[in-house]
């Protein structure tokens, strides 16, 4: 049985594979989704987001790169996981170290400039932690994820996320009106205002203007649309659920070893 609130699915490849010896057999999770109760499953925000129609430069990019985009895509995803594990161990007061016990890198350049941009960027707002890396669901509209950072700053309450994408995406905004509007339900708290922080942005450095935080390649963008931003998110949602009338999640079984 799935604990209540575990991503079944998620950057955690373990929870993917069930190996049973004896049956010498493999099952695998047939996709993502969270489990709200026994027999209630809500699917993740970024799955319903795949939904989301691409834009004309995405496609030439998958021209462009061709059978090279899974590796592409899953370098990128192993970069996104490390920074985020970084991120939530620092807002916690742990120290990050570059090189482990016996002068090994545990991470690559771009990921500890990532690191360290976010450092820059705690330092400038000085932010206030309320939460971090926390699992949200909406049980009115029947999807969950997990919220990278809710912090109090210029006392107002945000939900901002984490992103390490090479460029900016306006299914980012959805994701954060979707987290909010979760978030707002769990917990009766506001969400004032949501924001990305985008560790691989075009800025030159710092600004002088008030409320406005960046730094050399990073930037916290503001997004104020929540409540047109969650209308757009459900308007995918329904597209999602064209494919998807039932969510929760199936075993597909594989033996491990095959002779004809």
């Amino acid at each position: 049985m799935i604990k209540k609130g575990t991503n079944i699915l998620a950057e955690h490849s373990k929870n993917r594979l069930k190996f049973d010896g004896e049956l010498k057999q493999v099952n695998f999770l047939d996709r993502r989704v969270y489990q709200r109760d026994e027999n209630l499953f809500y699917p993740s925000v970024t799955t319903v987001l795949q939904y989301m129609p691409k834009n004309k430069f995405f496609e030439s990019w998958l021209k462009e790169v061709g059978f090279n985009a899974d590796i592409i895509m899953r370098k990128a995803g192993e970069e996104g996981t490390q920074l985020h594990e970084a991120v939530e161990a620092l807002v916690k007061g742990e120290e990050v170290s570059w090189l482990d016990d016996y002068g090994n890198a545990k991470y690559s350049l771009i990921v500890w400039q990532m690191i360290n941009r976010f450092i820059e960027f705690w330092d400038q707002a000085k932010p206030e932690l309320i939460s971090t890396e926390e699992f949200v669901y909406s049980d009115e509209h029947q999807y969950a994820g997990t919220a990278d950072l809710v912090v109090k700053m210029d006392g107002e309450t945000w939900l901002l996320d984490v992103k390490s994408s090479n460029s900016y995406h306006k299914s980012f905004e959805l994701q954060l009106a979707a987290y909010a509007k979760a978030f707002e339900e769990m917990k009766g708290l506001k969400i004032d205002r949501t924001g990305v922080l985008w560790m691989k942005s075009m800025k030159r450095g710092p600004s002088n203007k008030e409320g406005v935080y960046q730094g050399k390649n990073w930037e916290l963008k503001v997004v104020d649309d929540i409540d047109k931003n969650h209308e757009l998110f459900m308007l995918i949602y329904k597209l999602y659920k064209l494919d998807n009338d039932d969510i929760a999640p199936k075993y597909l079984s594989y033996p491990t070893t095959v002779k004809l």
